[in-house]
């Protein structure tokens, strides 16, 4: 091979790499973007409760006895979570009441999110608390469908092992909050939670 061809050879092959390079990088961004979840995306179901109950007795630690028996409880009347939240809350009442929380959103194929709720209570109801909260989302049609209000499901209030379950609902999405608290809160109450991308002040 000549010194010509030599220098015409190792030019094309830079050429190539250089075209090659350049390709990758105007085709990745595209490639990517196909890949990564949306918020318009639904959610996959979890095909057991193991990885649901291995997340909440990391999450709540020595308290987290009764998780097990609650997770079939709600397995039994709505089937298996495709969401699941964790973070923590604050609330107190005296007759009416208000809350506020932040965790992030866990799916199996749509990513994680960070979230915000807050909510107004009535009822007889007294005290403040502060609580670890895991909340499991059931029928969740796609990510952007968690911002909205969900109210509380009457007779769906029961507590196993120091753990207190009930449920929320907006339509057929159903949001089920496990809260192990720190502080008192007695009696009864009624109300919703709104979720938000994020933190607000306002609970209506």
């Amino acid at each position: 091979m000549s010194d010509a061809d030599r220098t015409t050879f190792h030019s094309r092959r830079a050429l190539l790499r250089f075209t090659a390079a350049g390709g990758l990088a105007l085709a990745a961004p595209k490639s990517l973007a196909r890949e990564l979840p949306t918020e318009q995306q639904r959610p996959e179901s979890y095909a057991s409760n193991d990885e649901v109950l291995e997340s909440g007795h990391k999450f709540f630690g020595s308290v987290s006895r009764g998780l097990a028996e609650g997770l079939e409880t709600l397995t039994s009347k709505w089937g298996r979570p495709n969401a699941y939240i964790l973070g923590q809350e604050a609330g107190g009442a005296f007759v009416g009441g208000l809350r506020y929380g932040e965790g992030e959103m866990f799916t199996r194929n749509a990513g994680r999110r960070k979230i915000y709720w807050q909510g107004p209570s009535l009822g007889f109801d007294a005290g403040a608390d502060g609580d670890r909260t895991m909340m499991l989302v059931y029928n969740l049609p796609e990510v952007a469908a968690m911002k909205q209000r969900f109210a509380g499901v009457d007779g769906s209030a029961f507590f196993i092992g120091g753990l207190g379950f009930t449920a929320l609902a907006a339509g057929d999405v159903v949001v089920t909050p496990i809260r192990s608290g720190v502080g008192a809160r007695l009696g009864v109450n009624v109300g919703y939670l709104k979720f938000t991308s994020g933190p607000t002040w306002n609970p209506f």
